[in-house]
């Protein structure tokens, strides 16, 4: 991809004061991290950032930490972020990882929610537990939420959404609600904040697919 190529990108990252360099020296530190005793929000493979930043513009209470694992990408995140839309924003922070070593980085109950969306479907059945919705994965984030903390997930891709819900049941998790077509749900679309991807899909025609998943 010609987006995980950008020669400047880890420069850029390095000198970004919104770029945690070293985020698993903040494990357990969050809230330090943010200066506040806010909740804390993650969201996995943030891609271009939209989702994030217009999250933390609407809620300035709560702490959003995105993760992007190529460095490119993340990029863009940060280039948005310098925007004078966002620019003014205290409660955002960036981290280049991957998704397998949120252990590393975050503590037990440290986390109040996870969002998860448009992730990468991996299609190939041998390639199953590298989803991000897996039961490998579950077991992760169940490691770093909260009492009564939840998964968001959205996606265009309805075979993923139903493996995603059988995995949420396998592990014992609570389906807390989902629907297969979010923007016709008038409940769970009421302050929806659309993707990069959401909006895109969506325009075409492509009903979209949200389910919320609470720690078991």
């Amino acid at each position: 991809m010609r987006l995980r190529n950008i020669p400047r990108a880890e420069g850029t990252l390095q000198a970004h004061p919104a770029v945690i360099k070293r985020p698993e020296a903040q494990k357990g530190c969050w809230r330090q991290v943010f200066g506040n005793k806010n909740p804390i929000h993650i969201e996995i493979g943030m891609g271009k950032g939209r989702f994030l930043l217009n999250m933390a513009v609407k809620y300035p209470e709560i702490n959003f930490i995105g993760i992007e694992r190529y460095s490119s990408v993340l990029l863009r995140a940060v280039e948005k972020f310098d925007t004078e839309e966002f620019n003014m924003l205290k409660n955002v922070r960036l981290v280049c990882m991957d998704a397998k070593d949120v252990e590393e980085v975050f503590a037990q109950n440290e986390v109040e929610k996870i969002y998860l969306n448009f992730s990468d479907p991996w299609p190939k059945a041998r390639h199953a537990k590298r989803r991000l919705t897996s039961t490998e994965f579950l077991t992760r984030y169940e490691k770093i939420l909260a009492k009564g903390g939840k998964i968001e997930f959205k996606t265009d891709n309805t075979e993923l959404f139903k493996f995603s819900m059988e995995q949420v049941r396998e592990a014992g998790w609570i389906l807390e609600n989902y629907t297969y077509d979010l923007h016709h749900h008038e409940i769970m679309n009421a302050g929806n904040v659309m993707t990069e991807y959401e909006e895109k899909f969506s325009a075409k025609g492509n009903p979209i697919n949200k389910l919320v998943a609470v720690r078991k």
